[in-house]
């Protein structure tokens, strides 16, 4: 048992655990009961691997669907599945005591994202403080939004649902049209957009930027250099943003279905909220389905690049997608080293890049081939966006998830799975680590592009 099949059937088993809980009669509601056995069973495996992924895609309305009970129970699949399974295992065994052995600390390694082994206890330590204190605020500044609509009961579960779906970027909404109703609230709009964004960033960076304005606060003479993932990050985070925001507000304009009817200010906040929740969060303030293909072709690229590693989101992360960048620019320089904030990136580290790509790549084209042949009565575009959304976590849709056949909803399932725990990691998972070599063959030249 490596540790790669230990984080994946660790996935697996809370995704079961997980459906057992939803089939329960204590999580479902009336509307559950009108559906078959093998439906219901279906649908309970979707929406707990939709949780456990953080993913955000559901074939029924989870806020009429599934009781209160039902609720709770995925928003615990959904703390699960954005803590990590290993991560989630060490917050149990820190809570018993038990002590940590060299195993544990390589599983937390490979579940954060983080180089060294040093300090990945006191890390997740960190973690939960960071996860608390984020969601807590979104509680109360949620609340200020649904106190006015509903009794304070049923405004506050509806804050603390959305809060942990939000810093968590799963996406799942108690609502039927998703957020839609609340597209010109400015409260809303922002409490949301900064805990997806902070949540998309990665632990690390979120530790490393509060070092750093403790450091400043301080008044401490020693200046903090930020690390290279940390400039990495969040550049290509905030580039991606504005240029997500420009290119929707732009497509958009003058799309009756979605920012027509708006006026300037609300169409710039719902481009804008829609350009942050394509990083993996899956709330919509506009009606996705009615988006121009421009706009559902510029948000399944935002979708396929995602969030950052040790995040809480997937796709092929920020840094996969700026090291093709910065290689493809280093060719056409011709130079032999890949250079970002003068440092030079390892050549593995660009073999991984590339491998990341390239089994994103595969897996979204097998799904999406799959997905057409068993729904010929789907139009391409809906497939596509469909398979892309699953795999990089999103929870986006053009509406067609409720229609899907219990045989598409398969593949979905285990997109997002795949999605979820990384195809670089299931494949070790399946082959087995791999074993070092002292041979080397000679290199020879071949015509390439």
């Amino acid at each position: 048992m490596t540790i790669s099949r230990t984080i994946c059937l660790g996935f697996l088993t809370v995704i079961a655990a997980g459906t057992v809980l939803l089939l329960m009669p204590f999580s479902l509601g009336s509307e559950a009961l009108l559906q078959s056995p093998l439906t219901t069973f279906v649908t309970a495996l979707f929406t707990a691997t939709s949780a456990v992924c953080v993913t955000g895609l559901s074939v029924v309305n989870v806020g009429e669907y599934y009781s209160f009970w039902g609720q709770f129970v995925l928003l615990l699949l959904v703390e699960v599945g954005a803590l990590g399974y290993m991560t989630a295992t060490t917050i149990l065994l820190l809570i018993i005591g038990r002590k940590f052995g060299l195993r544990d600390k390589l599983a937390l390694q490979q579940t954060l994202d983080t180089t060294g082994l040093g300090g990945v206890v006191s890390l997740v330590k960190s973690v939960i403080a960071t996860m608390i204190l984020f969601q807590l605020t979104g509680v109360f500044l949620l609340l200020t939004v649904f106190a006015p609509d509903y009794e304070f009961e049923e405004a506050l579960w509806l804050s603390i649902f959305h809060s942990i779906n939000g810093f968590n970027n799963a996406g799942f909404s108690l609502f039927a049209d998703s957020l839609m109703r609340y597209v010109t609230s400015p409260m809303l709009n922002l409490a949301l957009t900064t805990l997806i964004i902070f949540g998309g960033l990665g632990y690390q960076v979120i530790i490393e930027l509060y070092l750093w304005l403790r450091e400043r606060l301080s008044r401490n003479r020693s200046h903090r250099e930020f690390s290279l993932h940390f400039k990495v990050v969040t550049s290509t985070t905030i580039f991606l943003l504005i240029l997500g925001t420009i290119l929707i507000f732009s497509v958009e304009y003058s799309n009756s279905e979605t920012l027509e009817t708006l006026s300037l200010s609300e169409k710039i906040m719902a481009a804008w909220f829609q350009s942050v929740t394509s990083r993996t969060a899956g709330f919509n303030t506009i009606d996705t389905g009615g988006m121009t293909t421009a706009g559902l072709f510029i948000t399944t690229i935002l979708m396929f690049i995602g969030a950052s590693p040790g995040s809480t989101g997937g796709g092929i992360k920020t840094t996969t997608a700026r090291v093709l960048l910065r290689c493809t620019k280093a060719t056409l320089q011709g130079r032999d080293e890949v250079l970002c904030y003068q440092r030079q990136i390892p050549a593995t580290l660009i073999l991984k890049a590339v491998s990341v790509l390239v089994g994103s790549s595969i897996v979204v084209f097998i799904s999406t081939l799959l997905v057409s042949l068993l729904q010929s009565n789907l139009e391409f575009t809906q497939v596509f966006f469909e398979i892309v959304s699953a795999f990089a976590t999103v929870g986006l849709s053009t509406g067609i998830t409720g229609s899907l056949s219990l045989a598409s909803q398969l593949v979905v399932i285990a997109t997002m799975y795949i999605g979820r725990v990384g195809v670089l990691l299931l494949m070790v998972a399946i082959a087995g680590d791999p074993q070092p070599t002292s041979v080397e063959y000679p290199e020879e030249n071949l015509l390439v592009g």
